[in-house]
């Protein structure tokens, strides 16, 4: 592990390349990454579901090796039609509860200066416009463990360290399953323009960002205006 880098105060991602950790890479948010972070001159360390046991602790430790950040994007999101089963979405939550806190751990082992975890935008109330200052109870239990993930998050800036979370608005795109936006939902996002708000997030300062397209319900105001960027498509 390198001594020398700082944890502290921002790091633009057009600073440096950078060395980054991430999971899911093979999933839809992982691929939209890839593509955005290979032209920014990134390096990605993407080890598969096989290669990775995202629940061994000793694992993790070894596999977050001389890493700036560490990018959570791995999930096991279930069809529609078992939104009310929490047992079919066991395997989420652990996902975004349990291997959020180990990854965090090895983090902040490593030295890492940023951590970065999307959830959702949808632990919101549904019924009026909200911003990142809306407060969030409530949440049913499908999205607890995003909230979980959330203050894994917390954790590591508190450590020293920045760390990130970017609520994303429903996906569109390829592979998201939904060919346009679904605006009644209230806040959605092209598949593309996720990929490059996980970019931009590496030079953001702690804290929670939605990231939505403009107009929408929820605001997006908080990360357009901090990063100078607003969804393209």
């Amino acid at each position: 592990m390198s001594q020398s880098r700082s944890r502290s105060g921002l790091e633009p991602q057009n600073q440096r390349p950078l060395r980054l950790f991430v999971t899911g890479g093979t999933g839809v948010l992982g691929r939209a990454l890839g593509s955005v972070a290979a032209e920014a001159g990134h390096e990605l360390v993407m080890p598969t579901h096989d290669e990775l046991d995202l629940f061994d602790s000793a694992a993790v430790v070894d596999a977050v090796d001389d890493v700036d950040a560490v990018m959570h994007l791995a999930t096991r999101i279930r069809p529609a039609e078992q939104l009310s089963d929490p047992d079919a979405w066991q395997e989420n939550d652990r996902l975004r509860a349990e291997a959020s806190r180990i990854l965090v751990d090895a983090a902040i082992a490593d030295g890492a200066t940023v951590y970065v975890q999307p959830t959702v935008t949808f632990v919101y109330p549904s019924d009026r416009s909200v911003s990142e200052d809306t407060p969030v109870h409530d949440a049913p239990p499908i999205l607890r463990s995003a909230l979980a993930a959330e203050q894994q998050a917390e954790r590591f800036a508190r450590d020293g360290g920045r760390g990130v979370v970017l609520r994303f608005g429903l996906l569109d795109g390829p592979g998201t399953g939904n060919d346009a936006p679904r605006t009644e939902f209230g806040a959605s996002l092209h598949l593309a323009d996720a990929g490059h708000a996980l970019i931009l997030a590496l030079s953001l300062p702690s804290g929670v960002y939605n990231v939505c397209r403009d107009g929408e319900r929820v605001s997006n105001e908080r990360f357009t205006q901090a990063v100078g960027w607003h969804p393209q498509h």
